[in-house]
């Protein structure tokens, strides 16, 4: 009998696995449903933005859009909600995939380690992803079930920031995983709690605090995007500046 393997990939989802936000399709598609007004997806769309553009430190911001983020499935049946769940993978998720990072996880599953899904997003729809990818599984922000039906109301807290590593702690001790041996990813320093819970972190398409993190840490960074602005940037610059550097270190002399 094969060994269980000891070692994981944890990866955060939006913008280090999907391009954009999975939460912004889900609304997007109950609102082209009819779910509810271009009002209710406005204001959760706000939300949305400040969320992910503030710290994590902006406990009010969060407060905000776990209400933003509950109340739009609140009162619906799971099983329709699930359905949903599957229609928008195909018509949104699939095709935002960031192919690059699915490699990066199919090469941790070839070697027999997990990979799950770690993401503020609700845990269905995590998990939907995360099943359709051939992954070990996803933990997202729960939503509480009565009689088959979301109430609108958390489950516990939204998974961001601590939480996410107190989430990835929970599993190691679940099923046997050294966090030393094992691996995160993600694209922005809100997830710096998950990033050092293990001890192989890694920058994907990493916001400008993480890339700078991640470059004195000494951390592998991957950036997929197109449009590298950033590197375009401060390329140049940062050229210019190792060729001085180069001039005024004095040279052994031979």
């Amino acid at each position: 009998m094969a060994q269980k393997s000891t070692r994981a990939a944890f990866f955060d989802v939006d913008n280090t696995l999907v391009r954009g936000s999975t939460l912004y399709f889900l609304g997007r598609g109950m609102y082209q449903r009819g779910y509810f007004t271009k009002a209710d997806i406005s204001r959760f769309v706000v939300a949305n933005l400040r969320f992910r553009m503030t710290g994590m430190e902006k406990q009010e911001v969060i407060e905000r859009f776990q209400k933003a983020a509950t109340d739009f499935v609140g009162g619906h049946q799971v099983s329709d909600i699930l359905k949903l769940g599957e229609e928008i993978y195909d018509e949104y998720v699939s095709p935002k995939l960031w192919e690059r990072t699915c490699e990066i996880a199919r090469d941790h599953l070839a070697k027999g380690e997990s990979v799950w899904l770690v993401t503020a997003a609700p845990q269905d729809m995590a998990e939907i992803i995360a099943q359709r990818l051939g992954f070990t599984g996803a933990i997202g922000s729960k939503v509480i079930i009565k009689d088959g039906i979301y109430s609108g109301e958390l489950d516990g807290k939204i998974l961001h920031g601590v939480e996410k590593a107190s989430a990835i702690r929970a599993l190691a001790q679940e099923h046997g995983y050294d966090l030393n041996e094992c691996y995160s990813y993600s694209d922005s320093h809100n997830d710096l709690p998950l990033l050092t819970a293990v001890g192989h972190p890694s920058a994907i398409n990493p916001d400008a605090i993480l890339r700078i993190k991640a470059l004195a840490e000494g951390w592998p960074i991957h950036d997929f995007r197109r449009a590298r602005f950033l590197n375009r940037l401060l390329g140049p610059a940062v050229s210019r500046i190792a060729a001085v550097a180069a001039l005024l270190v004095p040279r052994k002399r031979r």
